[in-house]
């Protein structure tokens, strides 16, 4: 981003900061980067744990704190494209284990079916972040595992002919719970992966990563508070859509597609 597009978004986030009277605009843009600091922490730190290249050198992998809701907050500058898929995956989180989530619980999961992910090689590695007794924020990452068994090494088959082909599923399961390892799952996993010492590895780099996404969180609130913050970060939710919302400049639409306009009509986007 050039000098004139961060100033630009600086101007935009003041004024929507300005117009919510709870929150002032220097608070929001602290608070907005703190966040987005600890989520490039969380990626660096897998970066430099990792023990495959996938994740190390090539960064297949994302990193993001949320709210308590489940919604992104911030996101590590990493890979983005697994970041769409956040928001299904921790709906479903939020869903169905967050009522039954104790502190020191770490979740993992990859299944698209039975756990809103991506495809099996994506990893998913949750912490819900607890304060005072309560959930108020989850540490989550998901890296390309470099195999998660299957018909072929590397689980990416052109030729699977069914899911049960692509490698190991897992639904949403407890990979920590209450702090305490479950070894069960570390053993179907070694036992299903050709590399079980890089596929291991990259989950405990993962793992790591979210312990200290929740201490830098815990941090946040011990600084500002529980009222200040969740005004804060429903400021950024605004900012993000309002953003989301804002025109831009024309698109220009292909020959090809432009003839598919019907008459009448600019071929012009917006968001609904």
């Amino acid at each position: 981003m050039n000098n004139m597009a961060q100033a630009e978004s600086r101007d935009t986030m003041t004024a929507h900061a300005q117009r919510d009277h709870k929150v002032s605009p220097f608070l929001l843009e602290v608070v907005k980067n703190a966040l987005d600091t600890i989520a490039d922490e969380l990626a660096l730190i897998i970066m430099r744990t990792a023990y495959s290249s996938i994740v190390r050198d090539a960064m297949d992998y994302s990193t993001a704190i949320c709210d308590s809701n489940g919604h992104t907050l911030a996101q590590g500058l990493t890979t983005p494209l697994h970041l769409g898929s956040f928001f299904d995956a921790m709906a479903n989180l939020v869903k169905n284990h967050a009522p039954t989530a104790v502190p020191g619980d770490v979740f993992i999961f990859n299944d698209p079916y039975l756990a809103a992910g991506q495809h099996l090689p994506d990893m998913y590695i949750v912490r819900p972040i607890f304060i005072d007794g309560a959930i108020e924020g989850w540490a989550t990452t998901v890296a390309h595992l470099n195999d998660i068994g299957g018909i072929v090494p590397g689980s990416n088959s052109i030729g699977s002919t069914e899911i049960f082909q692509e490698g190991l599923r897992f639904p949403v399961l407890k990979l920590y719970q209450g702090g305490i390892e479950n070894q069960t799952i570390w053993d179907i996993l070694s036992a299903n992966v050709r590399v079980p010492d890089k596929v291991l590895g990259d989950v405990k780099a993962q793992v790591s990563a979210c312990l200290v996404g929740e201490r830098e969180f815990k941090s946040l609130f011990e600084r500002y508070g529980r009222e200040t913050l969740h005004r804060t970060f429903q400021a950024i939710h605004d900012y993000a859509e309002k953003l989301a919302r804002a025109p831009r400049w024309p698109l220009q639409i292909p020959p090809p597609l432009a003839s598919q306009i019907p008459p009448g009509r600019t071929g012009e986007l917006s968001v609904v």
